[in-house]
């Protein structure tokens, strides 16, 4: 498709109107909750089967506060593994549990053939104040990677911090931490979300110039509401570039005008990274699939043929 300006130029604005190919190797992991209450619990098994159809290279599914989403998190996980044939991953913190505890919950895992966790120091419950250790239990998350990788059962993922965490002494402390879940056996990062993917290339060449080789993915939010994300980022670290801030403005009053935001918003991320070398990215999908398959579209994949032929047939 081409456009001729009045004064005679062509105009071939080929990103817009050229069907994006598929980069070769690009894989994508999805990252679910588990649901409160029956409303919640339909919408989720909705969206699984939506996102399914995309093959993601693993899923994962959230730990709550001091285990409280423990039965939750091993029930989703079993269900999406037999019912929709996906990977899946489980969430272990160390919050609030003896290291008996916590290793039990894995003994657990292994027993129903789990054999991926997303191992985290975890975040204690609103309002009980700072992390403590259990006196018990695993102080940080590389002691608790250091357990699991002992047993010898698991494949391990941890999470990495482009923007460094919130409670770090420093950047270099926060990467120094990083390597040392590494070293310790995990197999690969999963990062804070963070909105300018500059961000991430950064953090990832600082990654590599520290010696860290294995996989760091880059972990993308889908904005469901901009004032909420505001609020949630403060909290967590992760910034809000104030482009982003232009971009909403005025558009929390439509939710067709928000919602188109988002999708082109998480679609650039997601087409700027794989540009740049990046073979996975890993979507925190908040458990609603579409900004997640909008993003997928525009990077080029489509559902596996087989998969929407029933949808459409069912």
């Amino acid at each position: 498709m081409m456009t001729v300006t009045t004064d005679g130029r062509v105009l071939t604005p080929r990103a817009l109107w050229d069907a994006p190919a598929p980069v070769p190797g690009l894989k994508i992991s999805l990252e679910f909750f588990p649901p409160r209450g029956a409303q919640a619990e339909a919408r989720l098994w909705e969206t699984v089967a939506r996102l399914a159809a995309y093959a993601p290279d693993f899923v994962s599914v959230t730990y709550g506060a001091g285990g409280s989403t423990r039965d939750k998190t091993r029930d989703t996980v079993l269900r999406m593994r037999r019912d929709y044939g996906l990977a899946a991953a489980a969430h272990l913190t160390c919050v609030d549990a003896s290291r008996a505890d916590v290793m039990a919950v894995a003994e657990g895992y292994i027993a129903d053939g789990i054999d991926h966790v997303v191992a985290l120091r975890g975040d204690p419950p609103q309002g009980a104040g700072p992390y403590v250790p259990h006196p018990d239990g695993f102080p940080f998350a590389v002691d608790l990677v250091r357990a699991l990788a002992d047993l010898g059962r698991f494949e391990i993922s941890v999470a990495a911090y482009p923007e460094v965490h919130p409670q770090a002494q420093s950047a270099g402390a926060d990467l120094d931490n990083l390597k040392a879940k590494l070293d310790a056996g995990a197999t690969r990062a999963i990062t804070q979300y963070f909105f300018d993917p500059a961000v991430f290339l950064r953090f990832r060449d600082r990654a590599a110039a520290a010696g860290i080789t294995r996989p760091i993915l880059p972990g993308l939010m889908p904005v469901l509401g901009f004032q909420q994300i505001k609020r949630f980022s403060a909290a967590c670290g992760a910034g809000i570039p104030d482009w982003m801030e232009r971009l909403y403005d005025g558009a929390d009053a439509d939710e067709a005008t928000h919602q188109a935001v988002s999708a082109m918003l998480l679609a650039e991320q997601a087409r700027v990274l794989a540009a740049e070398g990046c073979a996975d990215l890993h979507f925190y999908t908040l458990n609603k699939a579409e900004l997640t398959i909008s993003a997928c579209h525009l990077l080029g994949i489509r559902p596996r043929a087989e998969v929407a032929a029933a949808r459409a047939a069912g």
